[in-house]
């Protein structure tokens, strides 16, 4: 088997996305960092792409490997997820890892623009809302001391 150079750039791109968020995730310490979300990016990627040859023989093939791969997906995000007490941490990381299997999708299946825009808007959310919302969890945290 000889791969395409639209195959090859697949998996590139899956690499260089899937760690642009995994690079974020690391620089703010969560437990899905870099290898983390570029192995699921790559791993959806490789998937749809095996996927995309099968279908040439059964055409129901890609949609029954991409229902695969979000199921998959939403294993590994439930594992992020951890409950103390009243409240549940990880929801992002879980979200992250979700929206990364998302971008390798993509990716697999030649949709560079829209795995490249995908990413850019999800470190716009995760880069510039960050420090709107350690202001909020601030005033909670404030309001609640003043509530005690």
């Amino acid at each position: 088997m000889i791969l395409e150079m639209y195959e090859i750039l697949g998996l590139l791109f899956a690499v260089v996305l899937g760690g642009a968020i995994g690079l974020e995730r690391e620089i703010n310490g969560k437990p899905a960092g870099l290898r983390t979300n570029i192995i699921i990016c790559l791993g959806a990627a490789a998937f749809t792409l095996v996927a995309q040859r099968l279908g040439l023989d059964a055409p129901e093939a890609p949609g029954r490997v991409a229902a695969g791969i979000v199921t998959g997906v939403g294993f590994l995000g439930a594992g992020a997820l951890i409950q103390e007490g009243s409240g549940v941490h990880g929801l992002t990381t879980a979200a992250s890892i979700w929206l990364v299997a998302s971008i390798g999708v993509a990716c697999g299946m030649g949709y560079y623009l829209l795995a490249g825009l995908t990413t850019f808007l999800a470190l716009v959310a995760l880069f510039g809302l960050l420090p709107i919302t350690r202001k909020i969890r601030q005033r909670r945290q404030q309001k609640n001391g003043q509530d005690q």
